[in-house]
């Protein structure tokens, strides 16, 4: 049985007219570039409190709700990458201050791979975990051209079916309930005891508030953004896999393969965890970043040309 942590008190950034929620914790002593957290769709700030504790001893950390999840204003308008993109570059601009490492999980994985692509400046490094996003290897037919048609025309069926407003609003509400959160979350966690009542409440509360229900319907709605080894191509950052091996919602093995096809700057690690291994197994996730972190300090000690940029 996991040890309950606290999730610490946040406050509100106002970006482009809206209330975004952030965490901070402040260290005065790290000589490391600071911790910026991005969760993944449907969480919030709150899933990285574990993280948090223990890290904000070596670095200070920041935590940020993207703009429709956590405590973050819902707006109606479309969601994606880029949106996101623009509000973590600003918030390091304006708020952090100097470039950070980005560690995103899921959904926040994608857009610490945009904001590190487009605003190289705002970024020292990387750190994904299970990240989402397709690459262009995926988006091919299938070989098999009567399968590949079929699956297209489901996906698109499913797709025109959730755009429609009632079956949106109705499956919302089926997602949103508490027993089908717990349920989910245990499909994804191998280490059944980390899916407590404290984890299930802070996915369900912000399900309730006002403008929930459209974010979670401009998922459907948004068209797709750039494919994962496009970005790669524009990022210049060292960059930090740690999968979750046990997701039973990607194949992270062939993921890794294709993340190292497309991009040689990185260090990768597998982990007995599913898709959230920062708070299923925080300890070893935290570690990880520790050591890399030190590392990548060491490599930027020794190239001052490069430091310079950053």
């Amino acid at each position: 049985m996991q040890t309950a942590v606290k999730s610490e008190p946040g406050t509100i950034w106002q970006w482009q007219e809206q209330s975004i929620y952030y965490v901070h914790t402040a260290n005065e002593a790290s000589v490391h570039p600071p911790l910026v957290l991005v969760h993944g769709f449907g969480a919030s700030t709150d899933h990285w409190r574990k993280n948090i504790a223990d890290l904000k001893q070596d670095f200070e950390v920041w935590a940020i709700d993207l703009l429709g999840f956590g405590r973050s204003a819902k707006p109606d308008r479309e969601y994606g990458g880029e949106v996101w993109r623009e509000q973590l570059h600003e918030f390091i601009d304006s708020m952090v201050g100097r470039p950070a490492i980005v560690v995103g999980n899921s959904l926040g994985g994608y857009a610490s791979l945009c904001v590190a692509a487009a605003y190289p400046q705002s970024v020292a490094g990387v750190v994904l975990l299970n990240s989402a996003g397709p690459f262009s290897e995926n988006l091919k037919p299938s070989e098999s051209a009567q399968s590949g048609s079929l699956k297209t025309l489901f996906s698109k069926g499913v797709r025109s079916l959730l755009l429609q407003p009632l079956p949106s609003l109705l499956m919302f509400q089926y997602a949103r309930r508490r027993s089908m959160i717990r349920k989910t979350l245990n499909q994804v966690y191998l280490d059944k005891t980390a899916v407590t009542e404290q984890l299930v409440e802070d996915i369900y509360r912000p399900s309730c508030d006002e403008g929930a229900a459209r974010v979670f319907a401009s998922v459907f709605k948004s068209p797709r953004g750039e494919t994962v080894d496009t970005l790669l191509q524009q990022m210049t950052c060292p960059l930090l896999l740690l999968w979750g091996e046990g997701d039973p919602w990607m194949n992270t093995r062939d993921r890794g393969a294709l993340f190292r096809k497309h991009y040689d700057q990185l260090t990768e690690h597998y982990l007995q965890a599913g898709h959230c291994p920062h708070d299923e197994v925080p300890d070893q996730v935290d570690s990880l970043i520790r050591a890399w972190a030190i590392q990548l300090l060491a490599a930027t000690d020794a190239r001052p040309s490069i430091k310079t940029q950053i």
